[in-house]
């Protein structure tokens, strides 16, 4: 029998695995220049699309292949907006988040409480024997395979291939990408439409995997979307910072459980909801050493605690891809 600490971290991995599908997904769109501010809604709507059509079929397959779908089509609408009729990303994004939303309670609840197929443990062979790394990492579900692999894929794609430089090109300087033969406004449609798809699969690996089914309101999936969009800036755009984030957000409200019992003169709801600003506080570090305040705190420091200090906030300092929700004309 594995440590219960093994268990629980286990546990923790499970959790993250739906989101760090999601941030890899934004972060390829936002590395193209898209900012899809429909992430919550989308989620939303794939998850009780994906089980909606898992229990009409009984296929797991569909479900997903549904879910990708409705986050995939969000995403389009997303970039057809912007990038072809020139409107406002963040406008048709937040309208869309809300449409989303609404959709999904409204069409999903049929579906409250039934229960139906869900995604089971694919323990791998003789690896699931090994000690503590066995139950940690390799008596998971498939999903948690998916996103563990989606993290090392997106990190080569973009770091070590060319069209990864065609994609950091599309997010950083399109008029360079176009002026040497990159169709900037088509990459930008493919790679919206693919963060949405899997933005769309992790909203239908709640209802098929961590929550096992659609509970409407109650769900626990309404607010995930901004989460997605707050770890995808905390992480810097980059696939394995991100992934990090994802981790820190789920060990926490991890710990919030494992709390409650020693901290009995702290109400739940506290410990509950601590993840959330406590994930804002580590977003607002990203970039609070640019301040000019926190430069008179650090210079009355002493000069090896100003050096270590200066260094802590470099390394969490991130710069969004210069052309982040501009437009481009081809010309």
């Amino acid at each position: 029998m594995a440590p219960e600490w093994i268990m629980g971290l286990a546990g923790v991995l499970a959790a993250a695995a739906p989101l760090m599908i999601a941030v890899i997904g934004e972060t390829f769109s936002e590395r193209a220049g898209v900012v899809n501010l429909s992430v919550n809604g989308a989620m939303l709507l794939a998850a009780m699309a994906g089980f909606a059509v898992a229990v009409r079929t009984g296929s797991l397959e569909l479900g997903f292949l549904s879910g990708v779908l409705a986050g995939a089509g969000m995403a389009l609408v997303v970039a057809f907006a912007s990038l072809t009729l020139r409107q406002s990303q963040v406008a048709v994004g937040l309208v869309l988040a809300l449409l989303g939303r609404d959709l999904a309670y409204f069409l999903g609840n049929p579906f409250m409480g039934v229960p139906g197929p869900r995604v089971g443990a694919l323990p791998v062979p003789v690896l699931q024997d090994l000690p503590l790394l066995g139950p940690l990492l390799f008596r998971q579900s498939p999903v948690v395979y998916i996103a563990l692999l989606s993290v090392i894929l997106a990190w080569i794609w973009i770091f070590h291939t060319r069209p990864g430089l065609v994609l950091r090109c599309v997010g950083e300087r399109p008029p360079a990408a176009f002026v040497r033969g990159v169709p900037v406004t088509p990459v930008r449609y493919a790679y919206a439409v693919l963060g949405g798809a899997l933005v769309g699969f992790a909203g239908a690996a709640y209802t098929l995997d961590l929550k096992g089914g659609w509970q409407g309101p109650i769900s626990g999936i309404d607010g995930v979307g901004w989460i997605v969009l707050a770890i995808t800036i905390f992480g810097g755009w980059h696939p394995v910072r991100g992934a990090f984030g994802v981790l820190l957000f789920a060990l926490l409200q991890w710990l919030s459980l494992v709390l409650q019992p020693q901290l009995p003169g702290v109400p739940s709801q506290v410990l509950n909801v601590a993840p959330f600003p406590l994930m804002i506080f580590a977003l607002l570090l990203t970039n609070l050493g640019s301040t000019e305040w926190v430069q008179m705190l650090l210079a009355r420091l002493p000069e090896s605690g100003r050096r270590l200090a200066l260094r802590i906030l470099r390394s969490l300092r991130v710069s969004p891809p210069a052309a982040l929700g501009t437009a481009f004309e081809e010309e």
